[in-house]
């Protein structure tokens, strides 16, 4: 029998006989009122605050964690990078919209459409001023992947033909390879990719090699979801726009942990997905320079992105309308302005502060295992330099056969390729173990999972016999 049904065999013994990993082992088998009606954190993070006390000020705020799972086991919840936990002003807000102001947008003089349009374009001027951006460059979408397929399907089919290059990277998510995929093969264009460095990293050198006045438009993640490591992206910008391209980032795993500023990156276009950063699901937004998407066509047709209809042809608004077609997310939208102004509330730079001394203590309790190989760059002494998550691999054991267990235990991981086969395939694994962590992790969390994953491991080592 295979060690993956060896495991589902004991996890259903586990289940039915209501025992634990260890058991078994021991047995040896804002505060802001606005006229949106937004409500600010209900609470005052002390100034004097140390740095690992910002989890437990805010935990309050998610209801979520305070269930229990598994029969009485606490929620470790590990699996901030595929998508955050929502704090109670993100669901009050929404809950708010759909009780008092649900109407349809742009489309009404009466007083409930009036507020919904209100409070839709409010959560866009948050939004804007969450990434330093002003409101026309603020882009509503359903998430980051649509965000990336607007620009290349509405300025890579406009902009690109036979010969031109596309470079992205080899750490790339999934929905920052397809679209520029297809549209290289729609257009001719070639794609080309920056190869990782020795310490697991964007490899500047090898950027540059490759960079031509050929190169067109670079595409790269500000924050590797799998490897963790913080790209150098203001040094990208500026060598991509030394050679007349432009620039794109996936701020997915940076806009939730870290302040950005827009004018500061001077990028080109940044997207970013709502769920991951406190948001609802089926949101996220384009930032975009005005004067370039002014330039751009619409990408899809519909209601609300016109400006006139005739029978044989149709006039366009202006951005950011031209690329929001039809009725909107509206609720979501508010609900991603809501979580966009209680980070600002806590302070984004409060945030990075904490993740760094999670983010150093989760890397050191993995590192200190001889039998765990760890992915992307070691974090620097305070913490800082990667992300605040780690993927791993055991020597022997399934990344799908530990987080199995360990989600039995409570603690939940995520396993498998992260929508990063292509990155997967150059480091020789087929998957990894990914735990990961937000504003709201504590470093006592982390020694339980570490101390399921010794128990995990030792139970494994004793089926093996």
């Amino acid at each position: 029998m295979s060690r993956a049904r060896v495991a589902w065999a004991w996890r259903m013994l586990l289940l039915v006989a209501g025992l634990g990993v260890r058991q078994v082992c021991t047995f040896r088998a804002p505060h802001l009122t606005s006229s949106m009606g937004y409500r600010g954190i209900h609470h005052q993070l002390k100034a004097s605050s140390t740095s690992l006390s910002l989890g437990k000020e805010v935990r309050k705020d998610f209801p979520i964690l305070k269930q229990k799972v598994h029969g009485g086991k606490d929620l470790i919840y590990l699996d901030s990078a595929a998508t955050s936990q929502k704090p109670v002003q993100v669901l009050e807000a929404m809950k708010k919209f759909y009780e008092e102001s649900n109407s349809n947008v742009h489309r009404g003089s009466h007083a409930l459409s009036v507020k919904a349009t209100d409070m839709y374009e409010g959560a866009r001027e948050i939004v804007a001023k969450f990434v330093n951006a002003r409101r026309e460059e603020i882009v509503f979408t359903s998430g980051a992947t649509e965000a990336i397929n607007l620009v290349a399907y509405s300025w890579g089919m406009s902009n690109l033909k036979e010969g031109d290059e596309i470079i992205i990277s080899e750490m790339e998510h999934h929905s920052n390879i397809v679209p520029w995929q297809l549209v290289a093969s729609k257009t001719g264009a070639v794609l080309k990719h920056v190869k990782l460095n020795s310490q697991q990293g964007f490899d500047m050198d090898h950027f540059r090699s490759i960079l031509s006045d050929k190169t067109k438009i670079v595409a790269v993640v500000h924050v590797s979801n799998m490897l963790g490591c913080i790209n150098p992206v203001q040094e990208i910008v500026a060598a991509a726009h030394a050679v007349g391209a432009k620039i794109l980032l996936d701020a997915c795993q940076s806009a939730p942990h870290m302040p950005l500023d827009v004018r500061l990156l001077d990028c080109d276009f940044l997207v970013a997905s709502g769920h991951k950063l406190c948001g609802p699901s089926g949101s996220g937004f384009l930032y975009g320079k005005k004067e370039i998407l002014e330039s751009m066509p619409p990408w899809k047709g519909g209601g609300e992105m016109i400006d006139q209809v005739f029978l044989d042809h149709s006039t366009f608004a202006s951005p950011p309308g031209r690329f929001e077609a039809g009725t909107p997310a509206i609720a979501e939208c508010y609900g991603l302005g809501a979580a966009c102004q209680y980070l600002m509330d806590i302070g984004m730079d409060k945030i990075e502060s904490y993740e760094h001394a999670i983010t150093k203590h989760l890397w050191e309790t993995l590192a200190g295992r001889e039998d765990l190989t760890l992915y992307g760059p070691a974090p620097a002494a305070d913490g800082g330099g990667r992300a605040a998550l780690v993927a791993f691999n055991h020597r022997t054991i399934q990344a799908s056969d530990l987080t199995t267990f360990l989600d039995f235990e409570g603690v939940a991981l995520r396993s498998g390729h992260h929508c990063t086969q292509p990155l997967h395939r150059i480091l020789g694994v087929s998957g990894s173990a990914r735990a990961s962590c937000y504003l709201y992790t504590l470093e006592e969390e982390i020694d339980e999972f570490a101390r399921h994953l010794k128990d995990t491991i030792e139970m494994f080592r004793n089926m093996d016999g």
